[in-house]
């Protein structure tokens, strides 16, 4: 009986060793759960490192190269920080280019952008939210067609407008043509929905108009949303890179995205990479600021803007 009884109190547990008093942990069992969550996500974790590190290493290059020297800059040895890292690049950014000039169109154009294009995306997806009328389904999914329009398609009809407008080389053929983009107001809309109607019924009731109403009732429940707009429309912005190069003309008016792209030359040695990259650095450090400033009420933003 004391060789069955110690036999019994015998498990073998997970590595396959005989351990007396501890009991094996069967694939399946309710033991076995935690140890296969832990697993898993300790492998998605280094999954995700993985991107990450992935990601980062353009960023890592631009910065190595916006300290290296110019006459090092195109060197095939790559390290992970110059030898001899210098400011030189971003000096020469400042003095031998109307960066500041590049820098003071793209903010004036991105703050302006993205205050127009926020205020028209709240209304229009309020209108299309709230109010009841013949054809705003139709209407609605009509408007948002346009975001699977490419640019290039609207490019010469929107130019000869904005040339019939006398928009040519000015801020205001860059903002206006971009005032109502449809993704804004589908965001816009979504999250609107989600705000009950008794709120605005309630207004009403008292008296209050609809512009009243909008301003009191919906804007202050819709700060995650007016986050979320305000961060996608001052990245559109200030990277936009075409409309700008096609509208504008003179560095006096030129972005920084397009003052950039003017500095590549035919040669690839000629190219002052160095200082390139250093603009481009510098041209980078605004939508991180912006983004880390907003993160939480843009994450937020997106989660109401899919609750119904």
């Amino acid at each position: 009986m004391m060789s069955v009884h110690r036999a019994q109190n015998l498990r073998r547990p997970q590595g396959g060793a005989l351990s007396p008093g501890v009991p094996a942990v069967e694939p399946g069992s309710p033991a076995w759960r935690p140890r296969r969550r832990q697993a898993a996500g300790a492998l998605v974790l280094v999954l995700l490192t993985s991107i990450t590190l992935v990601m980062l290493f353009p960023f890592l290059w631009m910065i190595v190269t916006s300290l290296t020297p110019n006459g090092q800059a195109t060197s095939p040895e790559f390290r992970l920080w110059p030898a001899d890292p210098t400011l030189e690049n971003y000096v020469e950014a400042f003095t031998g280019y109307p960066l500041l000039t590049w820098i003071r169109n793209s903010v004036v154009i991105s703050v302006l952008g993205a205050l127009l294009s926020v205020t028209v995306s709240l209304m229009a997806g309020y209108a299309f939210a709230k109010f009841r009328f013949r054809g705003r389904t139709t209407f609605f999914l009509a408007y948002l067609l346009t975001i699977m329009v490419p640019i290039q398609v609207t490019l010469v009809p929107t130019f000869l407008v904005a040339v019939n407008l006398g928009l040519v080389n000015s801020i205001w053929g860059v903002i206006l043509p971009g005032a109502a983009e449809a993704t804004g107001v589908f965001i816009a809309r979504q999250f609107m929905m989600s705000i009950p109607d008794e709120l605005m019924e309630a207004a009403r009731l008292d008296g209050a108009g609809e512009i009243r109403t909008f301003c009191r009732i919906v804007l202050p429940l819709s700060g995650p949303l007016v986050a979320v707009l305000a961060v996608l429309a001052v990245t559109a912005r200030w990277n936009e890179f075409l409309w700008p190069f096609v509208i504008l003309q003179g560095d006096d008016v030129l972005t920084l995205p397009v003052g950039l792209a003017s500095l590549q030359g035919g040669d690839l040695f000629s190219t002052p990479w160095g200082t390139i990259l250093a603009i481009t650095t510098i041209a980078v450090l605004p939508v991180l600021i912006v983004f880390l400033v907003f993160q939480r009420q843009f994450v937020q933003g997106i989660a109401g803007t899919g609750s119904k």
